[in-house]
């Protein structure tokens, strides 16, 4: 009975094989290439497939496979790799596009010239613009803001709202000049441009016509000559803490009204920055820095600092490149050189010059040039002529943030940092400062000579510089021919050793003297002995 049972069975199996079969070639499949409409499986079906042919269960392998393959390579780690990497290639395109790098004047100071000296590029009493916004140690001076700009609204016809109104028309042209992204909001930073520009118009507007004309008190903490002033100026010269010229401009127009003049605000700040000129007043040929020069040159998108250098260089020399007007040939022999190894020395490297020490045993000398631009170096017949050069506290900050714009802006040129190097080559011990100012180039209010020559030796740390593009290239390589030459070393050896002070020279005379008497007398000596041999 169970044989037969077994054997119906089997029977109706085969039979809804063959219909299915009948049915699949009939109804269309799937692009995956399984059919669409399925049967259920019944019990003996795993015994069934166990009995397909070869080439069966091959078809239906591959085409397995085929379909996890795709799966595989949608969900690996490598798929999501790839797609993030397109995806950081595209939003740095879009960012590109986005931001205008020709306006950008206001850097954050590289990690690697901080390492120098930090507080140097780090405002220590006010904040002005974004970068230093909202410090705890920097909050001090904000009710101080808000009290000014109390002032400036209660003047005539000034309203806060046609500041906020001109401050929203700057803002996106005012973003693009500082560089990375600004954490404020749209109100924040309009209020924070209002808020700093009114500061700083104020306090240019102060030191030229006078706190009190404005309705400051006498003894106000901070509107005042005598007040803390001072250390405000310091801040307000450092490369993090400017805002743009344009935006100060515009105010001062909504200030003035009819009596603004183009070229004013530039007036108005280098009096304001005099007292950090490092040439001393007595040297200046007139008492106002704006007289000798052109404040209607000033680009509009830089900021006071900029402003500031310019009025340092005038009229700038221009940096000589060494590739300019050469041919092909002469370039590639001068790469080759470069890729082979030589020894520093300066006899052969005019990337320096010996200090004041060497040069002195070299014969050359040291002489104070009568002029007001400190950066004005004349190098002549063996002589060194030098401005004079007042280094007060503020000066290591002046220089290291004047650098700092050299060294970030393209457009800037290289005077600045030319100079430094030049008097860093100059100054390697106390004595060659002490030297220096024996001569009056040097004038400093530091504890010791010691302390100058730090500051310079420190000023040009992790600096890129090329003196060979510099304006100073040519000085240096006449220095360095000079003190190569071994008559002028054989001659300031003969000065040093016999013309060094008046008993030296006693000395040199008394033996000339004797050496020309023991020369007579042996000639006379001669002389009678050969006529009586006659």
């Amino acid at each position: 009975m169970a044989a037969v049972f077994n054997k119906e069975l089997f029977s109706w199996y085969l039979i809804t094989l063959k219909l299915r079969e009948t049915l699949e070639s009939a109804v269309p499949t799937s692009s995956a290439g399984a059919p669409m409409l399925e049967f259920p499986e019944q019990p003996q079906k795993k015994q069934e497939k166990q009995q397909q042919t070869p080439s069966d269960s091959l078809q239906i392998v591959i085409e397995g496979d085929g379909e996890n393959h795709e799966d595989e390579e949608t969900r690996s780690p490598d798929f999501d790799w790839v797609g993030s990497i397109k995806k950081k290639i595209e939003q740095a395109g879009q960012e590109e596009k986005a931001r205008s790098w020709s306006k950008l004047s206001i850097y954050r100071v590289p990690h690697y010239l901080r390492e120098v000296d930090n507080k140097a590029y780090v405002p220590q009493v006010i904040s002005l613009g974004p970068y230093h916004h909202g410090e705890e140690h920097l909050r001090k001076m904000d009710k101080h803001k808000w009290r000014c700009l109390h002032h400036v609204m209660q003047r005539p016809n000034q309203d806060i709202k046609l500041y906020l109104d001109t401050a929203r028309e700057m803002e996106a042209k005012a973003r693009s000049c500082y560089e990375g992204p600004i954490n404020l909001s749209s109100n924040e930073f309009v209020e924070m441009m209002v808020l700093d520009g009114c500061f700083m118009l104020e306090l240019f507007r102060g030191v030229d016509e006078g706190f009190e004309e404005l309705g400051y008190p006498r003894n106000d903490p901070v509107f005042a000559i005598r007040g803390s002033i001072n250390f405000i100026v310091r801040d307000m010269i450092m490369l993090e803490n400017q805002l743009p010229l344009f935006v100060l401009d515009r105010f001062l127009r909504l200030q003035l009204n009819n009596s603004y003049q183009k070229g004013l605000l530039a007036q108005l700040a280098l009096e304001f920055f005099y007292p950090l000129t490092p040439t001393p007043m007595t040297e200046r040929e007139g008492t106002y820095i704006a007289a000798s020069f052109d404040p209607l040159s000033v680009l509009e998108d830089l900021h006071c600092l900029d402003v500031f250098r310019k009025s340092l260089l005038r009229p700038g020399p221009k940096p000589r490149s060494v590739h300019g007007g050469l041919h092909c040939l002469h370039v590639f022999r001068k790469s080759l050189l470069r890729l082979w190894p030589k020894r520093r020395s300066v006899q052969g490297d005019h990337q320096s010059i010996p200090c004041v020490t060497e040069l002195r045993e070299a014969g050359i000398k040291f002489r104070k040039r009568k002029t007001d631009r400190f950066w004005d170096v004349k190098f002549k017949k063996g002589i060194l002529r030098v401005p004079r050069l007042l280094i007060h506290d503020g000066t290591k900050s002046l220089f290291l943030n004047l650098i700092a714009l050299e060294q970030c802006h393209t457009d800037c040129g290289n005077e600045i940092t030319s100079f430094v190097v030049f008097m860093d080559c100059l100054i390697n011990s106390p004595e060659d400062v002490a030297y220096l100012h024996y001569r009056g180039i040097i004038e400093h209010c530091l504890g010791s000579d010691a302390d100058v020559a730090d500051l310079f030796n420190q000023l040009c740390q992790q600096v890129v510089f090329n003196i060979n593009n510099s304006y100073l290239s040519r000085l240096f390589k006449h220095v360095n021919r000079s003190y190569n030459n071994k008559w002028n070393n054989w001659r300031a050896s003969l000065t040093h050793n016999y013309f060094s002070n008046p008993w030296a020279i006693i000395s040199l005379f008394a033996a000339v003297v004797l050496l020309l008497l023991t020369f007579i007398q042996a000639f006379f000596a001669v002389y009678a002995y050969c006529r009586r041999s006659s």
